[in-house]
């Protein structure tokens, strides 16, 4: 039975830090088939790379985002992120809402006037609430980590 190959610490840190090229396949540049030093998996890494060969080397952005495994407006994307904030710019972002965006203050005063009302009332009962009440669909395991957070912050 032939051994499975040690884990790869590289490949868990790129994973980690969401750095991790879902595509490394897709790049066909030499030098990250040659040379050790470029890794196709690195996404910050090829990233980098396709933006210095357009701006170095004068490569049209199609043909080097097509070289790199990457779209035309994936270039223009990583240049913008490059020029506003450097490096760290090219390592994906988190995807999704940052916060409880539909939560707003005035929502979460109704739902506390409700929860105080009915300390028992559900999280799906306060779900249609809000949905009658402000037309906003929200899950109901939401509405239950808003309002433990709001416990939180009052003694």
């Amino acid at each position: 039975m032939a051994k499975r190959p040690p884990p790869d610490p590289k490949l868990a840190i790129l994973r980690q830090q969401r750095a991790l090229n879902p595509t490394p396949e897709a790049v066909r540049d030499p030098l990250f088939r040659e040379d050790e030093f470029f890794d196709p998996r690195d996404l910050v890494q090829v990233r980098y790379e396709m933006l210095r060969r357009v701006q170095r080397e004068r490569q049209p952005v199609t043909q080097a985002a097509a070289t790199f495994g990457l779209s035309r407006q994936s270039y223009y994307n990583a240049q913008a992120d490059f020029r506003r904030e450097g490096l760290p710019g090219l390592v994906p972002k988190k995807r999704g809402p940052r916060r409880a965006h539909k939560l707003t203050p005035e929502v979460l005063d109704f739902l506390a006037e409700q929860r105080e009302e009915d300390p028992k009332v559900s999280g799906a009962t306060l779900a249609r609430r809000l949905e009658q009440r402000f037309q906003l669909r929200v899950h109901r395991r939401t509405i239950e980590r808003a309002l433990r957070r709001a416990e939180k912050k009052t003694p």
